[in-house]
């Protein structure tokens, strides 16, 4: 009798965990896993030594290559996982040769890209019906949040929707904008109701004018105000002169600063208005110009600038570089002036909400996956994140289909998208703050998708993703999966370049987990001193983000199954589905 056959199921499972190794199959079946020893690996590393050997100069490079062919085969496979930020076909193949003996991964799961578009196309069709945004705290957010719950519920779920009442603001109206030329009109006031000869030009909200974060309210008509030139807003002298103005600051190189430092400025000078001029996405969603996006702010921050609340009476916008540009040159070379309007709610608190289906499992161990479900106001958000939430109701329908019936996987399954991204993570933070007892004893991994998408023109944008995690033993296991990925769905998977990193350092460190999605509250907000484990695909980008363009135009549905494909086969190993 071997040393194994006289241990319990459960004893058998503790032997395998600690090696890495599947736990599903009969009693039976554990033995012979914990019995089996890596197989020899061949490599023709004799032919490599064979060439380093052959040559006159012996480099740096070459010696280290030797004493690194020289070590145990585990050793280099190892290494190569932990050193490599990106496997090509030969890398994909060195770790499946050793994986396939050491892990017993299951079958693939069947990404349907199809089905994960008609998912997208209905999210974005809850947008508002004007500025087309799923904003937090709106009743668009709200409605698609239920179809989100309910969508669970009709496959089978156990269906949650809950809400959490967070610092938000609510957008009454539409933004104006104005700039006029005086005409010069004798003996009445410049841009006056009588300056007939007066040029107005109106600049159009979402495409020109986008409000920014925690706006407040304000009207301003031609002569309330002057407009006063901030450069890139680092000038204290300047924002003094600003003060009960409206200040235009320039973004140099992506900005000078956050909107949260520039408006945290606007209430310590006390400005009327802060029009900040985009520099983003410059000549790529349009022709010689610099669309504005949407950015939010830090609301603790700018309340302490403020004295302790939010300035509800400084409007706060971002114009395109064509404006900006046009208005300075007017108000500067033609005593032009501006006129504005703002009408915002800032000051309250909104509910936002989270959606999740659950799928108990033999354990209370959990499993998640989640993507964000809102959008910035005034887009539809196509990439962000309608193609994370579309992953994750995919991902929800697949493992659905194979738990039929009474059908229990060994750790509990879980499906969540969060409300309140856009505007400083409040969905996500809320839930893990509300389930912090029952994550910090059940959590063994989350997946956070958002943005996980590649735009279809390889060619101008780029055709890489980027798999990260905090925890050296789940992106191990992930290239692993990779490599089964590239070989048995080499048709999509040559397509696109997959990027892998382990950011395993402390929040804030450049070696830690960004905290600028919803997976951070999981990784870093847990409460117990130690880090949740989590998981992430970040795509190629978007040049149409935080834009008014950001619709289903660009969408590229195959771009999601690969980190479907590769993050749904990891949860149904860790499933044991």
């Amino acid at each position: 009798m071997s040393t194994y056959e006289g241990l319990t199921v459960a004893q058998l499972k503790q032997e395998l965990t600690a090696r890495g190794l599947a736990l599903s199959g009969k009693k039976a079946d554990l033995i012979e896993r914990l019995q089996v020893k890596p197989k020899d690996i061949v490599i023709e590393d004799v032919v490599i030594e064979a060439e380093l050997e052959s040559s006159q100069e012996t480099s740096p490079w070459q010696r280290s290559m030797k004493e690194f062919l020289a070590l145990p085969i585990p050793v280099i496979i190892v290494t190569g996982l932990l050193v490599t930020g990106g496997l090509g076909y030969i890398g994909y193949e060195l770790v499946s040769a050793f994986l396939d003996d050491e892990v017993d991964y299951p079958e693939l799961i069947e990404f349907n890209s199809g089905r994960a578009r008609e998912y997208a196309d209905t999210l974005v069709g809850y947008g508002h019906a004007e500025w087309k945004g799923r904003m937090s705290g709106s009743q668009e957010e709200r409605n698609v949040a239920q179809y989100i719950h309910d969508t669970f519920e009709e496959l089978g779920y156990e269906a949650t929707l809950e809400s959490f009442s967070v610092p938000m603001f609510s957008i009454i109206s539409a933004p104006t904008l104005q700039l006029c030329v005086p005409g010069n009109t004798p003996f009445v006031q410049s841009c006056g109701f009588l300056d007939t000869n007066r040029q107005i030009t109106d600049y159009e909200h979402r495409t020109e004018v986008v409000l920014q974060g925690f706006s407040g309210t304000r009207t301003l008509n031609f002569n309330d105000a002057d407009l006063v030139n901030l450069g890139n807003g680092s000038e204290e002298a300047d924002w003094d002169l600003a003060s009960d103005n409206i200040g235009l600051v320039f973004l140099e190189g992506g900005g000078f600063a956050s909107n949260t430092y520039l408006y945290s400025k606007a209430a310590e000078y006390g400005l009327a208005a802060l029009l900040i001029v985009s520099s983003y996405n410059c000549d790529k969603v349009e022709a010689d110009n610099c669309v504005p996006i949407f950015k939010g702010v830090g609301v603790d921050e700018v309340k302490a600038a403020n004295g302790g609340s939010m300035p509800d009476d400084i409007a706060f916008m971002m114009i395109s570089s064509k404006a900006g540009n046009e208005i300075w040159d007017a108000v500067n070379n033609s005593g032009g002036k501006v006129s504005l309007s703002t009408n915002v709610q800032n000051t309250g608190n909104l509910d936002v909400y989270v959606p999740c289906g659950k799928w108990q499992g033999i354990s209370d161990e959990l499993i998640m996956a989640g993507g964000h479900h809102d959008t910035v106001y005034h887009g539809p958000g196509a990439i962000d994140d309608t193609s994370g939430s579309a992953t994750v109701l995919e991902l929800a329908t697949t493992f659905s289909e194979m738990l039929t019936g009474n059908a229990r996987p060994a750790k509990t399954m879980m499906f969540c998208t969060w409300g309140g991204e856009e505007e400083g993570l409040w969905g996500s933070t809320s839930w893990v703050e509300a389930h912090q007892q029952e994550l910090r004893d059940n959590l063994r991994l989350y997946v956070n998708l958002d943005m996980n998408h590649v735009d279809p023109d390889f060619d101008e944008r780029g055709n890489a993703l980027t798999l990260f995690s905090n925890y050296e033993a789940d992106i191990t296991h992930v290239k692993a999966i990779a490599a089964i990925y590239q070989t048995e769905k080499s048709e999509v998977a040559s397509k696109y370049t997959i990027n892998f990193n382990l950011l395993d350092g402390a929040k804030g460190d450049s070696d830690g987990m960004p905290y600028n999605s919803d997976h951070g509250p999981f990784v870093y907000d847990l409460g117990d001193g130690e880090n949740g484990r989590a998981v992430v695909c970040y795509g190629s980008g978007s040049w149409e983000y935080h834009t008014y363009a950001d619709d289903m135009t660009h969408f590229n549905e195959e771009s999601l199954s690969v980190s479907g494909t590769i993050y749904g086969t990891y949860l149904r190993y860790l499933a044991e589905i």
